[in-house]
């Protein structure tokens, strides 16, 4: 049975494997510079600034979602960015990655806000037919990124 929880302090080290095993599965390792200390600081301290839903499997952790909340001005209001979904791969094909965006929209909900916004790789077909199947629309808008130290 999939359970979904968010994490807590307790939780940093396994937070920690599982942003290094998605930045493995996508050959970005070298991507990576949070700690586990930082990540105690930035997310389990006295103002968060990012939240995690952990993914069990009859008490084995098997995925995660991390996210942030952000403010559109179009819309007035806050809403939720997902940062990562990532599921183990023994743990894929049963219903991990659905229990955990459903977990985020409640979240999102709770919190009053309405609009739940993530990336995608264009080329991760796989994930864009998972999106698609829970409801999800992608927009054809690219996203840039600029480095303010280069």
């Amino acid at each position: 049975m999939v359970t979904v929880r968010e994490a807590t302090l307790a939780d940093v080290h396994v937070v920690y494997e599982l942003i290094v095993a998605i930045a493995k599965h996508h050959d970005q390792l070298q991507h990576v510079r949070i700690t586990p200390d930082s990540l105690r600081k930035a997310g389990f301290g006295r103002t968060p600034h990012f939240g995690v839903l952990l993914a069990e499997v009859d008490g084995s952790v098997a995925g995660y979602a991390s996210y942030t909340w952000n403010y559109s001005i179009w819309l007035g209001s806050h809403y939720m960015n997902i940062d990562d979904v990532f599921v183990y791969e023994q743990f894929r094909s049963q219903r991990v990655g659905k229990a955990l965006m459903v977990k985020a929209k409640e979240t999102c909900r709770a919190r009053g806000c309405s609009k739940l916004r993530w990336e995608v790789q264009a080329d991760n077909r796989r994930a864009i037919a998972f999106y698609e199947h829970l409801g999800a629309v992608v927009s054809a808008k690219g996203v840039f990124s600029w480095d303010a130290n280069g």
